[in-house]
């Protein structure tokens, strides 16, 4: 195994804790990344790109009957293979958005279509259910089984906050363990049913959740009513019968301490690793362990962990994901130094693969070795040969699609959940829409005074709706309350226009009023008769 330092290319400030990664149709994906989708990437996911020691983000087009999914937060991710004729697909559900609020929709993503230049298009669909639906959670899973030629999902786990009914000022936002109970829905028809099982009597979230057939095996995860991770292992045993499904839960004595860790597949076999994750609140699990899934059940072997860097070793928190088969993205925080101006350290832990291993075995086989291009230099991404692309599509090229950091607003002193001035009334916890053009954040006034300009919520403003709207139109600068009062605008003087001469149309047929002529006598005689 090897442990790559990698270079960001304008897109360190975009992994935060809680994104996820996807490998779709040979493609990493990034998606649940920082801030909401603007306009670098409306669709909010980027793909990764490793060259060398280098990583870029290419933003992901959706087609166009796809529907608008936002930024989750640990969801749940769920990899179809593809079956039945079906394509390979990844379902999300739940999450949590940077806006604080935890979604209960269920997502389908598959392949729509490759251009002749490679460039990856995406379709997203909400897919709903109906009966005993899982309510809006995250930090759970979501996995597949096969039984009695059926296939359906399992969902288990998660947070949520605290129902309705429940709350007092004091815990109006906190989260609590979402109920143990299992979920049962199929993808066809969204039918969706709720299980409980003795053996499962408390909720657990963050945890790992492992599928061959019709077993699931959930691994560790951490509880809020005890604040622990105890070495727990379930096994989930789902009969797909003709009539209703039957459930049968065993608990096992071979579980593993572990939440938030990051899995990745070393093989077509049902072969994994588990590295990452935590053990309490303030211990990081430096351990790798293979997991491996057969008709017996469930083993797990230690394996050596990569020689870790003195920022691993000594970071508080660390998150990733899988970036491929047998590879692992890790981000570690700079923890605040000076020195460093990106956010995150970012790794590349790669580990040998079943496929690896029969090229080695099939490299020492050969008795013979070319070496006419070993000094050759390595094609670069103006040298590399598209066949059947036509012209014109060589200027729209993927290149074009590198994320800029610079196109993206900071978050961090314009974010929409910042404190504008000292009387902010918006309150991220609590937040409600104020005026009725708002819907997932509230509006904001860019204030032309101070160094560079600032962002202010339009709430804190004592604006109306009405100069809201007229003040976001045209081209004009505005102060905030503490820099000027009320908005003062200065537009851009418009260009003089000099107004045609336009000589009026005479009408058809118009009778002219009548004209007396008098002589200037009458005149005279008219005149000393009125005095």
């Amino acid at each position: 195994m090897t442990l790559q330092s990698l270079t960001p290319v304008n897109c360190a400030s975009l992994l935060q804790p809680g994104c996820s990664l996807l490998q779709l149709d040979g493609q990493v994906l990034l998606f649940g990344q920082k801030g909401w989708p603007k306009r670098s990437c409306p669709t909010g996911v980027f793909g990764i790109h490793f060259k060398q020691s280098n990583m870029r983000l290419r933003a992901i087009s959706f087609s166009n009957d796809s529907s608008y999914i936002p930024p989750l937060r640990c969801p749940a991710v769920c990899r179809l293979d593809p079956y039945d004729g079906l394509p390979e697909s990844y379902l999300i559900h739940g999450g949590r958005t940077p806006n604080n609020e935890i979604s209960s929709s269920l997502y389908l993503l598959t392949t729509d279509s490759r251009g002749c230049n490679r460039k990856l298009t995406i379709c997203c669909k909400e897919k709903e259910l109906v009966g005993t639906v899982p309510a809006a959670r995250y930090g759970h899973t979501v996995s597949m089984v096969q039984s009695h030629g059926k296939t359906a999902c399992v969902l288990f786990g998660g947070r949520s906050y605290r129902p309705a009914g429940e709350r007092t000022t004091e815990s109006w936002n906190s989260v609590v363990d979402c109920p143990p109970q299992v979920f049962l829905f199929d993808l066809e028809f969204g039918c969706s049913t709720a299980h409980t099982l003795p053996e499962l009597s408390e909720g657990q979230s963050f945890h790992v959740a492992l599928t061959r057939e019709d077993c699931v095996y959930f691994i560790g995860g951490h509880s809020l009513t005890s604040d622990s991770r105890p070495p727990r292992l379930f096994r989930l045993r789902v009969e797909l019968l003709q009539g209703s499904p039957l459930l049968s839960c065993e608990s096992l004595d071979i579980g593993i301490s572990i939440s938030s860790a990051i899995i990745t597949r070393v093989g077509p076999t049902h072969k994994y690793i588990i590295l990452g994750g935590y053990q309490s609140d303030s211990e990081k699990r430096m351990k790798c362990t293979t997991v491996v899934l057969d008709e017996k059940g469930i083993q797990f072997e230690t394996l050596d962990a990569p020689k870790w860097t003195p920022d691993i070793t000594h970071s508080r928190t660390w998150f990733g994901g899988c970036a491929g088969e047998g590879k692992v993205l890790l981000a570690v925080p700079t923890e605040g130094r000076q020195t460093q101006t990106d956010m995150h350290y970012f790794y590349l832990v790669s580990f040998p693969t079943e496929g690896d291993r029969k090229e080695e075995e099939g490299t020492q086989g050969c008795s013979q070795e070319s070496t006419d291009y070993d000094d050759s230099p390595p094609l670069e991404d103006s040298e590399e040969l598209y066949f059947g692309r036509e012209p014109h599509e060589l200027d729209d090229s993927s290149e074009g699609d590198n994320y800029n950091e610079e196109d993206e607003e900071d978050e961090s002193q314009t974010g929409y959940w910042m404190k504008c001035c000292l009387g902010c009334q918006v309150e991220p916890n609590t937040w409600e829409p104020y005026y009725s053009t708002e819907l997932y954040r509230p509006a904001m006034i860019f204030c032309s005074r101070g160094e560079g300009g600032h962002w202010v919520h339009a709430q804190c403003m004592e604006l109306t709706e009405t100069l809201l709207v007229s003040l976001s139109q045209g081209r004009k600068k505005y102060f905030c309350l503490d820099h000027g009062g009320l908005p003062y605008q200065e537009t851009t003087p418009t260009k003089q226009v000099t107004p045609l001469k336009r000589t009026p149309i005479k009408v058809k047929n118009r009778k002219t009023p009548p004209v007396i002529k008098i002589s200037p006598a009458k005149k005279s005689f008219f005149r000393r008769l009125f005095e």
